[in-house]
């Protein structure tokens, strides 16, 4: 069965640990993040039938899908409040969905593995629970490779894109910006991110004003990029991102969320496709 429409896919910004859920100083430092992830269902226009996620927050030798039934919690994050640590997202897993990620990477010969072990790090249950608060959506996560190399995600994305037809939204969860030790020193120091913006504008220009293999050949070279070592010394952060462009293949693409993190002056993107 398929869905109505081909469903977008989606490259979210999923914030820094479980950054909504505390209070910080600015105190209104992640809001308008927080109302961003709030909008997307209905950015989205049609609620999936089960959903894939992308994470950076999971990195394994080959590409891996969880097919746990029903996956727990997994804080990997450290030093936040004890209240962070209590946060449930219990959406149901897809050991389908699972399968069939499994057998469309096989048809493109791409090898994924099974874990039936894994829980939903924070790169899903955090931004989850402003996406889709009610957990009813069955969720599986597929990691990135551990080589980063964006042909191989962009590749596995263009062998997922049948699920698009399929009722699933595809979600790369990440961020545009991820050099967290500048991040954490510069917003102590009320200090800029000198050229943040720099790599911010080129992703922008990369993703919306290109389609298809001209997009993906852009991809390939990020790291030519206006900024682009500034804005990811390590790219974990923007890897899950060619996987999303990947099944995009040739759908349009669109700024959904642009915003300049104060004090740090760091800016910041998400982007829908199709």
């Amino acid at each position: 069965m398929t869905s109505q429409h081909p469903l977008p896919t989606l490259y979210i910004p999923h914030g820094g640990g479980p950054c909504f859920f505390m209070e910080w100083n600015p105190p209104h430092l992640w809001d308008r993040m927080g109302d961003y992830l709030r909008d997307i269902p209905h950015q989205v226009g049609q609620r999936p039938k089960a959903i894939l996620v992308i994470s950076a927050h999971w990195m394994t030798e080959r590409f891996t899908v969880q097919t746990k039934a029903k996956p727990g919690m997994l804080f990997d994050y450290y030093g936040f409040p004890d209240h962070t640590y209590r946060l449930s997202y219990p959406a149901p897993g897809s050991p389908e969905l699972a399968e069939r990620v499994i057998a469309l990477a096989a048809e493109a010969d791409i090898p994924v593995d099974r874990d039936a072990t894994r829980d939903y790090d924070h790169g899903v249950f955090v931004p989850f629970l402003l996406m889709y608060p009610d957990a009813d959506i069955p969720v599986v996560q597929l990691s990135i490779k551990s080589n980063w190399d964006p042909q191989d995600h962009i590749a596995l994305g263009k062998a997922l894109a049948p699920l698009r037809d399929e009722g699933v939204l595809i979600v790369a969860s990440g961020m545009s910006f991820h050099d967290l030790k500048a991040l954490i020193r510069l917003s102590l120091a009320h200090e800029p991110v000198n050229g943040s913006h720099h790599f911010n504008d080129w992703l922008n220009d990369t993703l919306t004003a290109h389609t298809g293999e001209a997009r993906e050949a852009l991809l390939r070279d990020w790291s030519k990029g206006a900024g682009a070592r500034i804005a990811h010394p390590h790219e974990d952060h923007l890897v899950p991102l060619f996987v999303a462009a990947g099944a995009a293949s040739d759908a349009k693409a669109v700024r959904t969320y642009d915003e300049t993190l104060r004090p740090m002056n760091t800016a910041v993107s998400g982007f829908q496709f199709g």
